[in-house]
């Protein structure tokens, strides 16, 4: 890889949640949080006050995109690529309503009518809609890769229909009744992934390129194949407890593979909010919450509610009270985001390198809080 093109960040991150959560998303709680150590000090930090204080020993770089501009701290660039986690559930959502609009899959029908071999029998009552809200009562995800796997572990892959098979198998407690509680789940990402092509015939990857990728033209986003752990330039390098893991594969595929940019995150953000890529029906559902509890074991949500839309949004209160939606996501050496108010007033995309040596949240908080406020 040039020295010229990439970046180095030289984390040494000796935690293990970013690379082992193939269903992160950092909850963000509605009550503003004091920062961390070397955080913003003050109470209402702005965006560019959070900036100023980076690099540190818990965040060594920064991106945030703010209304359409961006700004860094550390070694990144505003055109960095980043592996952007379970943001990618959106993109998923999204297409999988476009469908639904088409009338080639039915929300409300049993998702195993689509997929009969890779969904138990067990979850035969499960729906298309209770996959997309995260109340289908799926098991917890199998193990995926990690440090304990050895060196290399993260160029490791496991195939979409593998993990689901391993983490049904894995399942010892009797599934929820469908619908009764949301819990937050990667798995429902997989399923839907695997619909996707069952009804149209082609490959999910093709499905999101069509439908939103070109349509958009976001032509620094993408989603590679398993066997493909290149990260276009720019882009910070990043370690995991002194391996560069910058290089890594995107198995998590329609729940967490993707790449893009704050710019393009922004624009697709953007394009989702004022319906240009759903009909008015389809759109109404992209920030519909079940009202339904959350799970007791779910960290996602603040409180006893559900909290994530039909659309894969999760819906957080600012600190001044007002609901925004958006999404965050993980993967080893990144922790990223996209929030924005419901009438687009303002929109954020931020992406943060975590060093391990401290909780990142508390920066994320701020971050989301400084950005949509007025």
């Amino acid at each position: 890889m040039e020295e010229e093109t990439s970046m180095r960040i030289r984390l040494a991150v000796t935690t293990l949640a970013l690379a082992t959560a193939l269903t992160a998303g950092a909850a963000l709680p509605t009550a503003a949080a004091m920062p961390a150590a070397g955080a913003p000090a003050s109470a209402k930090p702005t965006v560019q006050d959070i900036l100023d204080h980076l690099p540190d020993d818990v965040v060594a770089g920064a991106l945030i995109r703010r209304d359409g501009v961006g700004a860094t701290a550390g070694p990144v660039t505003a055109d960095a690529h980043f592996r952007i986690g379970s943001v990618t559930k959106v993109f998923t959502n999204t297409v999988v309503l476009q469908l639904v609009a088409e009338h080639r899959i039915g929300l409300d029908v049993p998702a195993r009518r689509y997929v009969p071999r890779e969904l138990p029998a067990a979850y035969g009552r499960v729906t298309v809609r209770q996959l997309l809200d995260h109340t289908s009562g799926l098991p917890k995800p199998a193990p995926t890769p990690g440090p304990a796997d050895g060196p290399g572990w993260q160029l490791k892959s496991v195939t979409p229909e593998d993990f689901l098979r391993d983490s049904f198998a894995a399942a010892t407690d009797a599934p929820p009744a469908p619908g009764s509680e949301q819990q937050y789940n990667g798995l429902n990402s997989f399923v839907l992934g695997l619909i996707v092509e069952k009804v149209t015939g082609h490959s999910f990857t093709s499905e999101l390129r069509r439908r939103i990728i070109r349509p958009l033209r976001l032509s620094q986003t993408s989603l590679p194949a398993a066997d493909d752990p290149v990260l276009p330039s720019p882009h910070a390098e990043v370690y995991l407890d002194g391996q560069d893991v910058t290089e890594q594969s995107p198995y998590p595929w329609a729940e967490g593979g993707m790449v893009s940019t704050a710019a393009d995150l922004d624009r697709f953000i953007t394009a989702l909010f004022r319906g240009r890529l759903l009909p008015p029906a389809q759109q109404k559902l992209v920030f519909e919450v079940p009202n339904v509890p959350s799970a007791a074991g779910n960290t996602n949500c603040v409180g006893p509610a559900a909290c994530y839309s039909v659309g894969g949004l999760l819906r957080y209160q600012t600190a001044n009270g007002e609901y925004v939606w958006g999404k965050t996501g993980s993967r080893p050496g990144w922790d990223n985001g996209v929030f924005a108010t419901r009438d687009l007033r303002h929109h954020v995309v931020y992406s943060l390198n975590p060093t391990g040596n401290g909780d990142d949240l508390p920066y994320i908080k701020a971050i989301v809080n400084a950005a949509l406020a007025d």
